[in-house]
């Protein structure tokens, strides 16, 4: 009689086994992800550390990489598959490489902003151009000033942009350029009127008491920090470029909700600390965090819609791509094979969105 009981209680568990195996043994898929050490891989980053990835049926590798360039480098050896970078690598990306844009990684312009002194003359004007109503500045505070810049960097492309709302152009005024370390180190020096920076130094010099003249918004020059595929593995598995995209946007749902929770600040301040290998100060974190807009799916179908035309992610991307091809960057064939590439693709974020129909995002728990 127990003999008869351990036999049944044997073939029972190995049943049990065989109906929940597939669950334990269900292969994940390598998924190897290029980024650099800046706010757009903190959402894959924590997605990583809670075992998002492989909730989805990935396995998700993250690559550190120094530019760019660098990463659209490595894509012909097989490097990655999925990556963020900027508008203008994105271009290169379509020109080159033949990437997708795939979604919105986060938008920029709230970190690519120019500085003037708080007893600056400019910062004492504000809205002279009525159709830009938040623009410090006036044709005659600026005309003949120095913008200390780096050439051909999203800060020139404001700057530009930021002329032309006071009706003026570069030839207005004293252009020099120079690395982006240096900039604010000269502007502190007492150099220049106009200081041209990024983060951290941005943090620094607001902390400084230096006023912002601009957001990029304000004139009408978005940044946008894009997710780029490789067009060949993309278009071989859409499944898998959904995957990727749920556990992307799983991480974003979280910032979008949780932006003013300190948990949130403290994850992101470990984030720089142990991946990126920056010893920043927390405050500069909170900043930084808070200042990097994202986008959930929503967001995401209305900018890449171009059901009545060009999306809102091509106009903003042509915008970019004018300016640039103005400075010499790129040729008007180079410009007339990206616009016709098609590397805008916002295919991938409908499948995504009709699988977060039939199954929502997971949620999460801030440690």
């Amino acid at each position: 009689m127990r003999l008869r009981k351990f036999f049944s209680c044997c073939i029972a568990l190995l049943l049990c086994l065989a109906i929940s195996a597939p669950a334990f043994s269900a292969p994940l898929t390598k998924v190897r992800t290029a980024w650099m050490d800046e706010f757009e891989a903190f959402p894959i980053w924590y997605a990583k550390e809670k075992g998002w990835d492989k909730e989805a049926g990935l396995d998700l590798e993250i690559l550190y990489f120094t530019s760019g360039m660098a990463i659209l480098n490595a894509l012909p050896s097989g490097e990655w598959q999925y990556a963020a970078i900027g508008a203008v690598p994105a271009m290169m990306g379509a020109l080159r490489y033949n990437t997708y844009v795939i979604a919105n990684a986060d938008e920029e312009f709230l970190i690519n902003r120019v500085l003037v002194r708080p007893d600056s003359p400019i910062a004492k004007v504000k809205g002279w151009n009525k159709d830009y109503p938040e623009v410090l500045g006036s044709p005659e505070t600026v005309k003949g000033k120095t913008f200390l810049y780096t050439q051909s960097s999203s800060q020139h492309f404001g700057m530009s942009e930021y002329l032309k709302a006071l009706g003026l152009t570069e030839k207005d005024v004293v252009m020099q350029n120079m690395d982006p370390a240096q900039v604010l180190a000269a502007f502190d020096a007492g150099i220049g009127d106009f200081a041209g920076i990024w983060p951290m130094w941005l943090y620094i010099g607001m902390e400084r008491g230096n006023k912002l003249i601009y957001q990029p918004g304000d004139v009408n020059a978005v940044l946008t920090l894009t997710l780029v595929g490789d067009k060949a593995f993309c278009d071989a598995h859409p499944d898998i470029v959904v995957k990727f995209l749920r556990v992307w946007l799983r991480g974003v749902n979280m910032i979008k909700k949780e932006i003013k929770n300190p948990k949130l600040a403290e994850q992101y301040h470990r984030f720089w600390t142990e991946w990126a290998g920056q010893d920043i100060e927390p405050q500069m974190a909170k900043m930084d965090l808070e200042y990097h807009p994202v986008f959930d799916i929503d967001q995401q179908l209305a900018i890449f819609d171009d059901s009545k035309g060009p999306s809102q992610v091509e106009q903003w991307q042509d915008k970019v791509l004018d300016f640039f091809a103005s400075q010499g960057r790129f040729s008007p064939e180079e410009v007339k094979k990206i616009r016709g590439s098609g590397y805008i693709n916002g295919t991938f974020l409908k499948m995504a969105a009709e699988s977060i129909k039939e199954k929502p995002l997971g949620g999460y728990k801030l440690d």
